[in-house]
């Protein structure tokens, strides 16, 4: 190879060196700052847009465990709004039962069906009190809802009504019965029975159907979980491995710069040449 001052081959192959080098560090510190080995499309295109649906798959998701959070409090409010109309039922059987004896006082059958009549109208104002974020399950004209199940919003779990009002399906007690004689009072037991054993069928329904969402919410959970843990693999750094990979390139560095600086004096060599 011919000494030149005009190209100095030896700073050339230096200064490619280094400059290889220095993209090395450069891309190694990215990874050290933001904790990840493909942080945008630049670093690679293919996994980042991976990663990106997989992220998007996680955001749906958390709509979807919003949806069952509601449905989940929704029914709850009228499983426990039942409940109460259940106990409500049993002190309607009660107060029945007692009237249903024809040796009662004026004063006691018209005592006891006031209080028959104050029970029964607790019942209409629990059911259409039984609300939650709109929703209401047990009041008369109630259609249920349907809860979001999958990400891409084609699922859903639906929650039919199970109406709790007076003169409904489920509770057979209407409006106006009564207790102010022997024979209404029989009847009205009747009606108290029926009810009592609806309601403990729609409660039984309502149960299942909360337990389902449950269910499915902590499978949502577990799916984001293993969502995220993917794309983890997929874009994380081992910041173990990068952190020894940082020290062994700026000691490269460091060599780079030292042989581009002794290849950069080699053409005062020529200059003794001269003396």
């Amino acid at each position: 190879m011919a000494n030149s001052v005009n190209t100095n081959l030896g700073a050339l192959i230096a200064l490619q060196n280094l400059n290889a080098t220095n993209v090395e560090l450069s891309a190694t510190q990215s990874r050290i700052n933001t904790g990840k080995k493909v942080a945008n499309a630049k670093d690679n295109g293919a996994i980042w847009a991976i990663a990106q649906g997989q992220r998007a798959d996680i955001g749906a998701l958390g709509a979807v465990k919003g949806s069952l959070d509601r449905g989940v409090s929704a029914v709850d409010v009228g499983l426990a709004a039942g409940e109460s109309i259940s106990d409500l039922l049993i002190q309607l059987k009660e107060k029945a039962l007692a009237a249903t004896d024809k040796s009662l006082s004026t004063s006691s059958r018209s005592a006891l069906n006031e209080d028959f009549k104050a029970i029964r109208d607790q019942i209409t104002t629990v059911a259409n009190n039984a609300d939650f974020n709109g929703i209401n399950l047990l009041k008369t004209g109630a259609t249920g809802f349907a809860a979001l199940a999958n990400a891409a919003g084609t699922a859903t779990l639906t929650v039919g009504a199970e109406v709790l009002a007076l003169g409904s399906t489920n509770v057979t007690v209407t409006a106006t019965t009564t207790i102010g004689t022997s024979t209404l009072a029989t009847t009205a037991l009747g009606l108290v029975n029926a009810s009592i054993d609806k309601v403990s069928g729609a409660l039984a329904r309502l149960g299942t159907k909360s337990k389902a969402l449950e269910t499915h919410r902590t499978f949502v959970g577990k799916l984001t979980d293993a969502l995220e843990s993917g794309v983890g693999n997929l874009v994380d750094a081992d910041l173990a491995k990068e952190s020894a990979k940082l020290q062994s390139l700026q000691t490269k560095q460091q060599l780079g710069v030292q042989a581009l600086g002794i290849a950069n004096q080699s053409p005062q060599v020529l200059l003794s040449l001269f003396r």
